[in-house]
């Protein structure tokens, strides 16, 4: 009996000990799984605080790099505003706009059935002004010139510098020939009143020429012509007067053969005799006009300078607000524990964001390229078809977004342009994508392409909100956006279709904007010169 206990006691110290070790065994592998598990979170928490760091870092370096280019674009801004649409010297239109406003009045007399003109002025002994005064005289009197031109104006006329003395006026819209040569007189009468310019009494004259639509041309090239044309015949009969292309009306109703005897007196043995009175008036209306002048002037740098601060608030505006998300991101990083935070979603933020700003950049950029010639031009051999199928499939998706009907009619054949394809790809993805963005949801919108005449004729069409008629003579004008379409612009800065006429101009080729008016939709017409037939591959 006592040997069975003794061997059971045996047996259950042996289990015991069995147990023990195995214990101490489990609760070593427990510490070391328990070390393994603060060390994985541990090496967890540093990994994703390190990626944490590194978003937060470029998170950072992104708003401080898009404020320094808001702030840079801003500061150049100025200097790039003033030398866009305006001559540097005389403030007058620059020639290339003044172009694109004569197309569009042709247009709207064309569709009105009226008249409009083209006066061109050459100013008379300008070459012995700055022979006998220098240069510096010379750049001064071309200001006056063109300040004097401008004061008789309307709104809705404008003025020019066409090259050297010479200056275009464009006449938007008159009701007959007596009145271009009504205006023509006031110009003559403008320039008349006496200047001091290099300590010297200067009495400024011009000779004159109109071209008149239709009477004279139907044609932009056809009315310059014939007005310059005019205004050299006239020139070779005496300075200081005025003739227009059909010489019996002018022979019979010259309204201003009194201002051209006092600028250019016929010489004669004696002296001209002037009573005090007749010396009085003179002066009076020389005086009253001088004032009115001088008015006109203060209330266009008035006007001037209110669109421009009005310009500067905008691109403010524009270029600051992509900064706003990025700030949010940043303090989303900052502020809120790491399991709270969706990286994706703040990663998506900041690409959209910067491609919004770097767009807006792109704008400035291309803008200044315009105003100072600089836009590249790298030319090749391409079916613009191909082109235009590559802009179509990248604008539909956005397009279909919007629920909006995209249709394209090409040409069964290529047509061949010799010109840069990927500045014709940034033509027509601006015209397709300013047509998206100005017609409503459901809307439709066309790109056509045809052959006529040697060239390659291409339509945007939409059924959009259409452009106001006071717009649309200044659609293609730098920085300019109608007013009523402000709403739908989504922080344009009104530069994409100014760098569209550039383009196209430098292709040889022009586009021009029609619309029936508000809520009738509008339509862009591209004209290019296809590629001769030895150049075509």
């Amino acid at each position: 009996m006592t040997e069975r206990s003794d061997s059971a006691e045996v047996v259950a110290r042996r289990a015991t000990a069995l147990l023990d070790k195995e214990a101490i065994r489990l609760r070593h592998e427990l510490v070391e799984l328990q070390q393994q598990l603060s060390s994985a979170r541990q090496d967890l928490s540093a990994q994703r605080a390190t990626q944490l760091r590194e978003a937060n870092q470029k998170l950072v370096l992104a708003a401080l790099q898009a404020d320094q280019v808001a702030e840079q674009a801003l500061t150049d801004l100025a200097t790039l505003r003033g030398t866009y649409q305006r001559d540097g010297l005389t403030g007058a239109i620059n020639r290339a706009p003044m172009l694109d406003r004569v197309q569009q009045a042709l247009l709207m007399a064309r569709r009105d059935q009226r008249r409009m003109a083209l006066v061109f002025v050459d100013l008379d002994d300008f070459k012995q002004i700055n022979d006998r005064l220098g240069h510096a005289a010379g750049d001064e009197v071309l200001q006056i010139a063109a300040r004097s031109l401008q004061s008789v104006l309307r709104e809705s006329d404008a003025v020019s510098r066409y090259g050297g003395d010479e200056f275009l006026v464009l006449l938007a819209e008159i009701s007959a020939p007596a009145d271009a040569g009504r205006v023509a007189a006031s110009m003559l009468a403008a320039l008349s009143v006496p200047v001091s310019v290099g300590g010297q009494l200067l009495e400024l004259s011009a000779s004159l020429g109109i071209g008149i639509y239709p009477d004279d041309g139907e044609d932009m090239a056809t009315l310059i012509d014939r007005a310059d044309s005019a205004m050299y015949r006239h020139k070779r009969h005496g300075l200081g007067n005025f003739r227009l292309q059909g010489e019996a009306w002018y022979q019979e109703r010259n309204p201003t053969e009194g201002v051209r005897q006092r600028h250019a007196p016929e010489r004669t043995s004696e002296p001209l005799q002037e009573s005090p009175l007749q010396n009085l008036r003179e002066a009076n209306a020389q005086l009253v006009l001088a004032a009115l002048q001088a008015q006109q002037s203060t209330l266009d740098a008035t006007a001037a300078q209110r669109r421009q601060v009005n310009f500067m608030a905008m691109v403010a505006h524009e270029l600051r607000n992509p900064l706003t998300p990025l700030r949010i991101a940043t303090d989303l990083l900052i502020n809120r524990s790491t399991d709270d935070i969706p990286v994706a979603r703040l990663q998506a933020i900041i690409d959209g964001e910067v491609t919004h700003l770097t767009r807006l950049i792109d704008d400035l950029v291309d803008g200044s390229r315009l105003s100072t010639g600089k836009l590249r031009i790298d030319r090749s051999d391409f079916d613009l078809q191909d082109i235009l199928n590559q802009v179509v499939d990248f604008c539909r998706p956005g397009m279909e977004l919007r629920h909006q009907h995209l249709s394209m009619h090409a040409l069964p054949e290529p047509a061949g342009i010799h010109g840069d394809p990927v500045r014709m790809t940034q033509i027509f993805r601006n015209l397709l994508d300013n047509a998206s963005k100005y017609t409503p949801e459901n809307g439709e919108i066309a790109i056509e392409l045809l052959v006529l005449d040697g060239s390659a004729v291409i339509s945007v069409r939409d059924n959009g909100i259409g452009i106001s008629a006071e717009a649309l003579p200044a659609v293609f004008d730098l920085f300019v956006q109608d007013e009523s379409a402000l709403p739908h612009s989504n922080g344009g800065l009104g530069i994409g279709l100014a760098v569209v006429r550039d383009l196209v101009q430098a292709h040889g080729g022009q586009v021009v904007a029609h619309s029936a008016g508000r809520g009738r939709g509008s339509e862009f017409v591209v004209t290019l010169p296809l590629a001769k037939p030895d150049v075509t591959h």
